[in-house]
């Protein structure tokens, strides 16, 4: 494998090493990953049991699981193509979704491949212990005892720990015999498969009345729709190899074109060979009596055979090819062991990027990024993956290890959907090579239809220890999901959340700091690039500064690409200097408490907000330039102001400087109540009372008001102006206006003052973007210096940042 990159500064610099992997995989090799994961244990070990839930309608629910899986590819399609870096779902979400989103998304995905990869590792050693027996060199696997105490269980398991140690040596080599491997074992099943289908299917068509094994046994869906939908929810872990395509985005030759190829040709290939493989397994299988006695299912009257395949579960399309594919049983032992074996392959792989990426984000330990100086891939996050898929195939029966799995990917799945709608939003300028068409119904369709597959899961596979169904696979898979959750819990709080605020510190250092001010009470933060509005955002905040007797950080963010290193970026701080230096003499002017920072990142709400994050400030005023910054509507002020307003936990305050500005004489205060019209007023009280202006608190009512409305809006009035503590009394005024557009009103009667002060509206989480539409169209086509507020404050906007 080629020797990674990085990217290194001095550490009297203050510079960082970034560690990242080289690109040598093709798409053919990339592809063959993706089909290596689908065709794996999903297609060899829960046909048969899949089989048993949904009987012949398991061709229909093999279809509908390619429907439902398309919905969920097109996000990783654009999302892998734009963000070809290892770590896949989880860097996505954590970029797109608050914390602890992102985490959540990055411990399920590593558990969620971790668990997968068991699945295989415990089919494998099924599959050779029962080669072993057809060979003659063992007994039955229920009749084998080594030594006395060895059982044929123990040497399954024994097996499965051996093939996973084995890829995950092959894994330690490096991503170019990774390929190879793959490649290799995947050709081989694809040919194999193609040889049990049209054998299968000649079976199929030569058996007399063949119909009636689909449509009178004793209907196609015996079960009904629960059994379809737990059919397809048990066997979805088979379509989660476009996880795996991302996770190799960092390795991938042209990621932007080969990704999203990747992803299509992997589900080309796949969902017809899932559906063909249950319709020859179903169609061309016998009912014999050797059969039904190797499945339990003597003395059960007739035997329909898709109970025959259930019962025999993970050989039981084995034991179908043995009938009607010439030397088929040791045939498809051989495909079924190369099948799980590339299946291996690809989620050793797979999980060791995940928790590689969450190592390099300080999610986990540091050393689960370190690379081997020798074979440079990520050593230990390949071991202790490989420890985790051990302990999972040994600990639980393969039909719990499925159903954990399918769980962890299906609550990813709906994440990463999430995310795609999300980053429309938040990242409009990504270089996207691959778009999903008719956003955003494709990503949420894709969730509704993933959401309800696990009820019926769980609810299928039996909760017996509650008196649901016959089996505890469902309640194994239900409370090893909950175990894990809640671990994640404790890790990310314990552990997690700090680390990754020390990571993003490093990540948007502050590389100029001017003389930092003494103790003060309040912090606010004034981001500030433009020098001509500097001046103006400075009075306001000593305004502020000096009324709460705070103190004020000024800073500047010089920004680089997401391709440039963030220590690229000190080239460029020079130019930034003078802008902080300009602002912070106007508050030493004034007394105040100042210092400055520049800070260096790639997006420049993440510095500004990191920054809160890092000081704790209490408050952010932002400038504006009163106009949408881009035609999308659902970009309001503009994306980094929209960002800074909605993800900052802080006072916001975004003013639009007027063409008259300076002193403020008069000052208008439009309220409705609320806490964010009480921070308005706060703002203006302190403002009033550092220049000696007058106020005017107004509320504007329609002119059919009744009188009991308008004595409410008086009391509203008084309330709102006795807040003003600190301005002169006899300066501040009430008044009540009256008009059918509130808008209208309140530009007329701006007009005659110096600054308005107006706090965001109470409108509901859908039709308020940023904040409200009242305020945000008064700003835009206000002629005055105009400052909207936004108070931090209640736990409605915190569910609202929380679910994006």
């Amino acid at each position: 494998m080629a020797e990674s990159t990085a990217e290194s500064a001095g550490e009297a610099e203050g510079g960082e090493v970034e560690t990242d992997l080289s690109r040598d995989m093709s798409l053919a090799d990339v592809t063959f990953i993706g089909v290596g994961a689908m065709i794996g244990a999903g297609v060899f070990a829960l046909t048969g049991f899949a089989a048993g839930l949904a009987g012949p309608a398991l061709t229909l629910a093999f279809l509908l699981n390619g429907f439902v899986a398309t919905f969920t590819a097109v996000s990783y399609a654009e999302l892998g193509a734009a963000f070809p870096e290892a770590g896949g779902g989880y860097l996505w979400v954590k970029e797109a979704l608050v914390d602890p989103n992102g985490f959540y998304a990055g411990w399920m995905s590593w558990f969620a491949h971790a668990v997968a990869c068991s699945l295989y590792a415990v089919t494998f050693g099924a599959f050779l212990l029962e080669l072993i027996h057809y060979a003659g060199l063992l007994p039955t696997p229920d009749e084998v005892m080594l030594l006395g105490i060895v059982t044929g269980h123990m040497l399954e398991k024994l097996f499965a720990v051996l093939m996973i140690s084995l890829f995950a040596y092959i894994n330690y080599r490096g991503a170019e015999e990774t390929g190879t491997a793959g490649i290799v074992v995947t050709a081989i099943k694809v040919v194999v498969l193609g040889v049990f289908v049209a054998f299968g299917i000649m079976a199929t068509l030569n058996s007399p009345n063949w119909t009636g094994k689909f449509l009178n046994s004793p209907t196609f869906a015996p079960n009904g729709l629960f059994g379809i939908v737990g059919a397809m929810g048990f066997t979805y872990i088979a379509f989660e190899g476009y996880e795996i395509i991302v996770q190799s985005g960092e390795e991938v030759v042209d990621p932007g074109t080969n990704i999203p190829k990747a992803v299509f040709y992997s589900m080309i290939v796949v969902v017809p060979i899932y559906v063909l493989v249950a319709f020859a397994s179903i169609g061309g299988i016998e009912v014999t009596q050797d059969l039904v006695r190797q499945a339990g299912l003597d003395g059960q009257g007739q035997v329909y055979t898709w109970e025959l395949l259930g019962q025999l579960g993970e050989l039981g399309i084995i034991e179908a090819a043995g009938q009607f594919v010439p030397y088929g049983v040791p045939l498809l032992l051989f495909a079924g062991l190369a099948a799980t074996m590339s299946a291996l392959n690809a989620t050793v792989y797979s999980s060791s990027r995940v928790s590689f990426a969450m190592g390099r984000d300080r999610a986990l330990p540091a050393f689960f990024d370190r690379i081997h100086p020798g074979k440079r891939t990520p050593h230990w996050a390949i071991l202790l993956s490989a420890v985790l898929i051990a302990v999972m195939a040994i600990a639980l029966p393969i039909e719990s290890v499925a159903a954990a799995a399918d769980i962890m990917f299906i609550l990813l799945f709906v994440q990463v959907n999430w995310t795609v709608i999300r980053m429309r939003q938040t990242h409009p300028d990504l270089p996207r090579t691959y778009t999903v068409p008719f956003m955003p119904w494709p990503p949420l369709i894709g969730i509704v239809l993933q959401i309800l597959l696990t009820p019926f899961l769980i609810y299928t596979l039996g909760l017996e220890a509650i008196g649901i169904g016959e089996s505890n696979h469902g309640l194994i898979a239900l409370v090893t999901t909950i175990v894990w959750m809640g671990l994640g819990l404790v890790i990310y709080y314990g552990y997690s959340k700090q680390k990754e605020a020390e990571k993003l510190e490093e990540e948007t250092p502050t590389v100029v700091t001017e003389r930092h001010p003494e103790a003060a009470g309040k912090q606010i933060v004034v981001p500030v690039a433009n020098p001509e509005n500097a001046t103006q955002l400075m009075r306001t905040a000593i305004d502020w500064a000096k009324d709460t007797g705070g103190e004020i950080l000024v800073t500047s963010v010089v920004t680089v690409p997401h391709q440039t290193p963030i220590s690229e970026g000190r080239a460029f701080i020079d130019g930034e200097r003078e802008v902080i230096e300009r602002a912070m003499a106007v508050a030493e002017d004034a007394d105040v408490p100042v210092s400055g920072t520049i800070r260096i990142g790639h997006d420049v709400a993440d510095a500004i907000v990191n920054t809160v994050d890092q000081y704790g400030s209490d408050a952010v005023l932002m400038g504006w330039k009163g106009q949408r910054a881009t035609q999308r509507r659902d970009i309001v002020l503009g994306s980094n102001v929209d960002r800074v307003v909605t993800e900052a936990d802080a006072d916001v305050f975004v003013e639009k400087i007027g063409p008259e500005a300076g002193s403020a004489e008069a000052i208008l205060v439009p309220t409705a109540g609320g806490p964010h019209a009480e921070l308005a007023a706060d703002l203006a009280d302190s403002i009033a009372a550092s220049e000696g202006a007058r106020v005017d608190v107004v509320y504007v009512v329609d002119p059919d008001a009744s009188g009991s409305e308008r004595a409410e809006v008086e009391e509203m009035l008084d309330e709102a102006a006795a807040r003003f503590d600190r301005t002169d009394p006899e300066r501040v005024n009430t008044a009540v206006l009256e008009g059918t557009d509130v808008v209208d009103e309140l530009l007329d009667a701006s007009e005659d003052y110096d600054v308005t002060v107006i706090g965001a509206t109470r409108e509901g989480l859908l039709q308020q973007f940023v904040f409200g539409a009242l305020p945000e169209e008064f700003g835009r086509r206000a002629n005055v210096t105009t400052i909207m507020t936004k108070r931090d404050v209640d736990l409605r906007s915190r569910l609202a940042r929380w679910i994006g």
